[in-house]
């Protein structure tokens, strides 16, 4: 592989990137850096494909013989769960899927990592996860992978709050049926007594934004973590951290969720701040 961009060649493997439209896909500008800088003989290719043709899109391009797998994004990730012969229970509770592989036996899997960059991010900053109480604020796309991935990662007690109360039930729901052990509640955004609360909504981004809970109820002790990528430190993160809480920032779960993808692509895997080192973000 080039030290300056990315050479193809007969050995090179593939790894579709499918969702429409793909103008704004982040991905190829950071997995295909890293190969090339890693002498990886892979690479990330953007694939527009509109919802009509999905379901045999996703299927064919399996049939390829150089292909690895398949990252998916909007607007797929749902009716991906439904294509599959089998999916993890990260995917079940998310109700969600945005990677695809093919196994030898020829069997179509899939797993959900959005979330896994999140837990990651955190576990790395030492924040033990095993027998919290954790509160997710936000139960739409993201909020349910987030709270998929907390449920996997050893928790004791989750809240969930959305303004859409269907949605915050139906994934408590969700969280019941895979985690019978963890003690699911909804309805309340008061995060007095969590560990860990989590805003995967769009408030408390800019400075006077009407915040997603009472950040005065929050404990000095507890770990924050917030969803939204456009600016490093949000109105809400900030209030957080003026708490005394340690905060994890948005963009911290994309570049956590990649180690996870590559090992299961099976490509060899690295650290998130490696990723952030070589990353070509550019629009």
């Amino acid at each position: 592989m080039s030290k300056h961009g990315i050479s193809i060649n007969g050995n090179t493997q593939l790894i579709a990137h499918i969702g429409y439209p793909t103008h704004s896909f982040k991905s190829p500008m950071i997995y295909n850096p890293y190969f090339s800088s890693a002498g990886i003989n892979a690479v990330v290719v953007p694939m527009g494909c509109q919802t009509p043709d999905y379901p045999v899109f996703l299927k064919s391009v399996f049939s390829l013989t150089n292909i690895c797998g398949a990252l998916i994004t909007m607007p797929h990730k749902v009716v991906t769960v439904g294509l599959l012969d089998e999916v993890t229970a990260t995917v079940r509770v998310a109700g969600a899927c945005n990677a695809v592989k093919k196994l030898a036996d020829g069997r179509l899997v899939g797993d959900m990592f959005d979330g896994a960059g999140f837990v990651r991010g955190v576990q790395r900053k030492g924040f033990d996860l095993t027998g919290k109480r954790v509160l997710v604020v936000g139960s739409g796309g993201v909020g349910c992978a987030i709270a998929a991935s907390l449920a996997g990662a050893g928790i004791a007690a989750i809240s969930l709050f959305d303004v859409n109360t269907a949605s915050a039930e139906a994934l408590g729901q969700r969280l019941k049926q895979n985690y019978p052990q963890i003690d699911v509640r909804t309805g309340s955004n008061d995060p007095a007594d969590h560990d860990l609360v989590v805003n995967a909504t769009p408030m408390g981004m800019n400075e006077g934004d009407a915040l997603p809970m009472d950040v005065s109820r929050i404990s000095p002790d507890a770990f924050v973590g917030e969803v939204v990528m456009k600016t490093e430190m949000t109105a809400f993160l900030q209030a957080a951290k003026n708490r005394g809480c340690r905060v994890q920032v948005g963009s911290d779960m994309l570049f956590e969720q990649i180690p996870a993808y590559l090992e299961y692509f099976g490509l060899p895997t690295t650290t998130a701040d490696v990723l952030r080192d070589v990353a070509q973000l550019c629009y």
